[in-house]
């Protein structure tokens, strides 16, 4: 178990989780379906849905919301989303991993290839970035749901690979198929986590600055507001003092 570390949250910038709350609804809902129609709509038996619906009450999603989207699982209409994965190059040669949930794949490629091409981006081909990447697990708890050495010791018990932190959260990583194992042992000791999902960790990350990082937030916001993105995954580092003059 690797010792304590300060590495960046890499899923989004600091302060993206103030992005419209509606929209935010609108792709907890879709993955809380698509998880209950894959699997079970017992959350209990089924891992990616519990995950899900613990992701949904971090962000203060309603009940009734979560249960609707249980229950559109096994309504005859229910759309058929696909997971689709886009691949490419932000600025200053940032690696972006684009996640989406869609039930229209022409629809998703051409808004995400707009949005990537208007600012600053372009599309790879698949495999083009992920190399640099390892598909691990990821959970995640509020920084202020233990001290770092109750979390640091539960996550070692538990089976964890690492754990870092931030000013908001301590993320737990895992390999990816020991995820919900794991997950399910920190629960008895630290609660619900805030949210358990696969993640692409980067292996290594490159330092942005001021002009390209303003243009790279940009690019993510676009991405992050398409209602089909689920997650947009990067390699970059931005200072505090950049993240400062950014406001």
């Amino acid at each position: 178990m690797a010792g304590h570390s300060k590495f960046k949250n890499i899923m989004h910038r600091k302060g993206a989780q103030d992005k419209k709350r509606s929209s935010l609804f609108s792709k907890l809902s879709r993955e809380i379906t698509v998880a209950a129609k894959m699997g079970t709509p017992d959350p209990d038996m089924n891992p990616r849905l519990r995950a899900a619906i613990n992701a949904a009450k971090a962000q203060s999603m309603p009940k009734d919301n979560i249960q609707r989207a249980v229950d559109k699982a096994s309504g005859g209409d229910t759309e058929a989303y696909e997971e689709i994965r886009y691949e490419g190059f932000g600025p200053a040669g940032v690696s972006l991993i684009i996640e989406a949930l869609t039930d229209n794949r022409n629809r998703t490629a051409t808004n995400v290839r707009t949005a990537m091409s208007k600012n600053g981006g372009n599309l790879g081909a698949s495999g083009s970035v992920t190399h640099g990447f390892d598909r691990l697990g990821l959970i995640t708890y509020p920084a202020d749901v233990a001290d770092e050495e109750k979390v640091f010791e539960a996550a070692l018990e538990a089976g964890a690979d690492d754990v870092t932190s931030n000013d908001e959260e301590y993320e737990i990583w895992t390999e990816a198929e020991a995820l919900h194992e794991v997950a399910g042992k920190l629960e008895p000791i630290l609660g619900e986590a805030g949210g358990a999902k696969l993640a692409w960790r980067p292996q290594t990350t490159i330092d942005v600055g001021e002009g390209d990082a303003q243009t790279l937030f940009k690019l993510i916001d676009v991405l992050d507001d398409d209602d089909d993105v689920q997650t947009v995954w990067g390699n970059y580092e931005v200072s505090d003092e950049v993240m400062e003059k950014l406001g």
